[in-house]
């Protein structure tokens, strides 16, 4: 039989929302600001609604069961839905506007192409908040759970997984090989050989293994791994008085090739560039705020 719905009381589902991702009575009444007695009411409520216990306790803390688990993108996903409901035809106006908008993006990311969309969008929206955190490994986990606005991210990367969200290009890239600028061996090229004898670098934005070395792999060309960052940005600075290489792409590389003191090579192979992609959920497609978010970022994007 349906659950009727006037049985239903929002507040129960961001409550629940709350408690799902807390998994924890006391974690989850701070993050509604509310008392503890007050959050173990709702559980209760939660619990008779459901018929299950959602939340046991697992040793000295409490595990989700089976249907709560199975609730938890679920529930986001209603809670994103109501929202974009009441504010999707909410006007917005860039300079009085206070929302906080957030963008999931590599460090790359931010420096050769967000830092200038932060840059216009304090001169345009100076009440607007610009959040950016880095990528998650489970990609578009923060878009279901309406923790992201934007999940900036290679098309190469995420493959078919994209298509089930809106999305527009940005950008497209292509790898080099960087060195320090006084690596003691190589000169203006490098060989297969000298590509697999030296140690390398290896910078994966958080999510290993790179784009570049998965190719790699596929055409079974050797290479031996001596350090690893999380960090493109980082990853320049790091082959100092080093004899490592680094693949990295290739704007990154040329905006920090003087202060980070490298030289720019061609892959001893050839690499497929990579696409970066702008994804969001697309209950946020006819959002006025949203659609001022992704305008401003594909402006500056077609800059470069």
């Amino acid at each position: 039989m349906r659950m009727k719905l006037n049985r239903i009381d929002l507040n129960l589902l961001v409550g629940l929302d709350a408690l799902l991702s807390e998994r924890s009575v006391s974690r989850a009444a701070k993050q509604l600001s509310v008392g503890q007695p007050a959050m173990s009411g709702t559980l209760s409520r939660l619990r008779k609604l459901f018929d299950d216990p959602l939340l046991v306790r697992d040793g000295s803390s409490m595990t989700l069961t089976p249907l709560a688990e199975s609730l938890t993108y679920l529930v986001h996903d209603i809670l994103g839905s109501i929202e974009t409901l009441v504010t999707v035809r909410a006007p917005f106006d860039a300079a009085s506007d206070t929302r906080t908008f957030t963008i999931h993006a590599s460090d790359y990311v931010t420096l050769v192409l967000l830092r200038s969309f932060v840059r216009a969008a304090a001169g345009e929206a100076p009440n607007v908040r610009i959040n950016i955190a880095p990528p998650q490994t489970n990609y578009f986990g923060p878009l279901l759970e309406a923790r992201a606005d934007l999940v900036i991210i290679p098309r190469e990367i995420v493959g078919h997984v994209g298509t089930a969200y809106a999305s527009a290009p940005l950008f497209t890239d292509r790898h080099v090989c960087v060195v320090a600028a006084d690596h003691p061996v190589v000169g203006e090229t490098m060989s297969r050989e000298q590509f697999s004898a030296f140690p390398h670098l290896s910078a994966t934005g958080g999510i290993p293994p790179s784009f570049a070395e998965t190719q790699f792999d596929e055409i079974s060309l050797p290479f031996r791994i001596e350090a690893s960052t999380t960090s493109y940005v980082a990853a320049p600075f790091l082959l100092e008085g080093t004899e490592m290489v680094a693949v990295l792409y290739e704007r990154l590389a040329r905006a920090l090739h003087r202060s980070a003191g490298i030289r720019l090579l061609e892959p001893p192979v050839s690499l497929a560039p990579i696409t970066e992609m702008m994804y969001w959920h697309p209950r946020h497609s006819d959002d006025p705020g949203h659609r001022w978010l992704r305008h401003g970022i594909r402006r500056l994007a077609e800059q470069l």
